[in-house]
């Protein structure tokens, strides 16, 4: 729809950004933190862009006091960062780290004196090792219970501070790089193991989001999806039929049982006809109804446009991990889809697809089919950045990328989405998982590489100063 006039964005809004611990912390054996996955999987070699690792990272662990100071002189609303679990539980369940405790109410506290909201990932990613080989994770049922005992932790000891939290983040980008390319730990390609391991990591999302509306009954509490809203290629019934697969094995198997308590029909039928649906138990859909969010956390960066796939037809294919344009493959389920390029949008280096109508389109769908509110918990561009010799940095592809973006939310918030903030990854730049250091998102470059910790040193580029103006302007200066 088009709108003549647009209503602002409202009071209160969340202007944020955001970052995960594995990401940004370092100081990965430090102060009786035990290894996660990432730790162990990191060292196998040719599992990321040479051979790089997040056990020092940023250093956010040692430098997070300079990092919130460059926040608030962004003036930012929000910041969401993610708790390591095994710096609080090093053995994942047992005793309690009570120096990891304290690092994060130091960094709580550091954000709430700069009147910043913080936003807490109970989990991004980085399970315990511990618990890997104990009986392998998110394969059995036995970590819903250690999960919520975890989290009732962070319940406990940061409720009085934090308002908003995220249960769980991109459980479907995660689990398809850990069951389906074996980018991700654990590392194998067995499509029945990946859905039951999806299975109990929505039990344990249903648990602690139960637990926690008795330990912290004035919050808000959601699950982050990495939502890349599906498109036809074409009006032919065949590729819409592709499109609507792919919407309903692709998205809408997450969000159903996120926001319904129940796994969608269609996908459900034919997974059992495969053989491949997961084990339920007694009491595994009363509990999942028990989970149904406060809102929907949404990580956008591309939709993914979608054609027929014949019974013999395109399974894997090559992921762009380099940077290199171009090189992405096709992937797919024969007898349901595969993907293909869309000629009517721009890629990123790395062959995403640049489509900010996109992020409305997507939003509305949620809005429509769940009618919860939104918190957008990831948006932003992975690039090469180029460090000047006046240590300026000009990304104004980047401020691009967002403004467009943005925009694209004012109009959401017009057509009758609720949406409570937006956080932009990253604040400073981050290990991305498996394309290294090279590719940089933040508003902060880091001084580092792959293989040289180098100085470290935080250096603002051309987007700090915009994205500040948007702040100030309360997203004034979006539009003409």
């Amino acid at each position: 729809m088009l709108h003549r006039q647009l209503r602002p964005f409202q009071p209160g809004f969340l202007w944020g950004s955001a970052s995960a611990a594995y990401q940004i912390e370092g100081a990965w054996n430090e102060d009786g933190k035990g290894p996660s996955v990432w730790d162990v999987f990191t060292k196998i070699e040719g599992k990321t862009y040479q051979g790089s690792n997040g056990d020092v990272a940023m250093d956010h662990y040692h430098r997070y006091q300079e990092d919130v100071a460059l926040m608030a002189e962004m003036g930012l609303k929000a910041y969401r960062f993610s708790v390591s679990w095994p710096r609080i539980y090093p053995a994942g369940h047992g005793e309690v780290n009570e120096a990891g405790l304290q690092f994060y109410d130091n960094l709580i506290n550091e954000l709430v004196s700069h009147g910043i909201e913080p936003v807490l990932t109970l989990y991004h990613w980085d399970v315990p090792q511990a618990l890997m080989d104990e009986y392998g994770a998110w394969e059995s049922r036995r970590i819903i219970e250690d999960f919520d005992r975890y989290c009732v932790t962070l319940f406990k000891r940061y409720g009085d501070r934090v308002k908003y939290w995220v249960s769980l983040n991109e459980q479907n980008y995660n689990t398809h790089h850990g069951f389906i390319t074996a980018m991700h730990p654990p590392g194998v390609k067995d499509r029945k193991r990946f859905y039951q391991a999806n299975h109990h990591a929505f039990l344990a999302n249903a648990k602690v989001i139960d637990s926690f509306r008795t330990h912290v009954p004035d919050g808000k509490i959601g699950p982050s999806f990495a939502y890349s809203p599906a498109y036809p290629a074409s009006s032919s019934p065949e590729d819409t039929l592709a499109f609507e697969n792919a919407e309903e094995f692709t998205n809408y198997w997450w969000l159903d049982v996120y926001c319904r308590g129940e796994y969608p029909q269609i996908p459900l039928k034919y997974l059992e006809e495969q053989r491949l649906a997961p084990i339920m138990e007694e009491g595994d859909l009363e509990l999942l109804r028990k989970g149904i969010p406060d809102f929907v956390g949404v990580n956008y960066y591309q939709t993914i446009t979608y054609t027929h796939n014949p019974l013999d037809g395109v399974a894997e294919g090559r992921m762009n991990t380099t940077g290199k344009k171009g090189t992405n493959e096709s992937t797919g389920i024969p007898g349901l889809y595969k993907t293909t390029a869309n000629l009517h949008l721009e890629t990123s280096n790395w062959d995403w697809a640049i489509d900010p109508i996109g992020l409305r389109i997507g939003l509305r769908r949620i809005t429509s089919r769940y009618g919860l509110p939104v918190f957008i918990t990831e948006n932003g561009l992975g690039e090469f950045d180029k460090l000047e010799a006046d240590d300026r940095i000009h990304d104004d592809y980047r401020i691009a990328y967002l403004k467009s973006h943005l925009q694209q939310c004012l109009q959401a918030i017009n057509d009758g989405v609720e949406l409570i903030g937006y956080c932009s990854w990253s604040f400073t730049d981050v290990l991305s998982w498996l394309n290294g250091y090279q590719k940089r998102y933040g508003f902060v470059y880091v001084d580092r590489d792959e293989t040289n910790e180098r100085t470290l040193r935080r250096i603002k580029k051309d987007s700090f100063t915009w994205y500040q103006e948007v702040i100030r302007t309360n997203g004034g200066n979006l539009f003409p």
